[in-house]
């Protein structure tokens, strides 16, 4: 929940030259409702996508504050963000409505990164395998194989996020691992090797290097870091 449209515009104006000649990433933004337009004005001309963090699974109906896939398309967003861990911790989100955004942001042509995670209780419980073959499961229902390059799944373990803490490369690469063999189980073993598994907790100039070079991590979910243009333009080109 940061920047109006103005400073949205603002942040692309100066991310824009920090990344010029980029091509080996996907770079996706994904702004506040109010400031998708703008920004997806401001990256005309570029490789950059624009995304929303979160959307509602029904088409249309009596959902106030709620915004649909098709309203999201119509105006040229790409992307979606579902289930964030602050969706799940903060507004209710489950594993089903997580399922239910997926299938329906396929349908309406919307890409989508799909979050999966667990809390510090339930890593020092030693119950991360569950939370995540849970997550991954539930999140694959209905799923096919074919249509893998239509989502990524993000792996943000939620005791990292705004934390300052981040996970070792070696726990991310355990988890990443552990989450495509759960999605080989939901779409196929040849569709989990081209699934994108993205890393997101506390994901910063200092420790994108680490990370990225793992080959088990696909990229990156960036929050904090990616506000300014120069820390997430330094991310992007670790």
């Amino acid at each position: 929940m940061y920047k109006t449209p103005e400073e949205a515009r603002v942040f692309v104006r100066d991310f824009i030259p920090l990344i010029a000649g980029h091509t080996r990433d996907d770079v996706v933004l994904f702004p506040s409702y109010v400031a998708i337009p703008d920004t997806i004005e401001a990256v005309s001309g570029t490789r950059i996508e624009v995304g929303a963090q979160n959307m509602h699974w029904e088409k249309q109906g009596a959902y106030t504050g709620e915004v649909c896939a098709s309203m999201l398309t119509s105006i040229g967003c790409q992307q979606v963000i579902i289930g964030h861990s602050e969706r799940r911790q903060y507004f209710c989100e489950t594993d089903d409505s997580v399922n239910r955004k997926l299938r329906c942001a396929m349908a309406d042509g919307l890409k989508s990164i799909v979050c999966v995670g667990e809390l510090n209780q339930e890593r020092e419980a030693g119950v991360t395998e569950e939370v995540l073959r849970r997550q991954v499961g539930y999140a694959l229902r209905e799923i096919s194989g074919e249509d893998v390059d239509k989502f990524s799944i993000a792996y943000e373990p939620v005791w990292a996020i705004g934390t300052g803490k981040t996970a070792t490369p070696e726990i991310a690469v355990d988890a990443h691992y552990f989450i495509r063999q759960e999605a080989a189980k939901a779409i196929g073993a040849d569709a989990a090797k081209k699934l994108r598994v993205l890393y997101g907790g506390s994901v910063k100039p200092e420790n994108a290097h680490s990370l990225m070079s793992q080959e088990e991590i696909d990229g990156a979910l960036v929050g904090g870091a990616s506000l300014d243009p120069k820390s997430f333009a330094a991310i992007v080109s670790w």
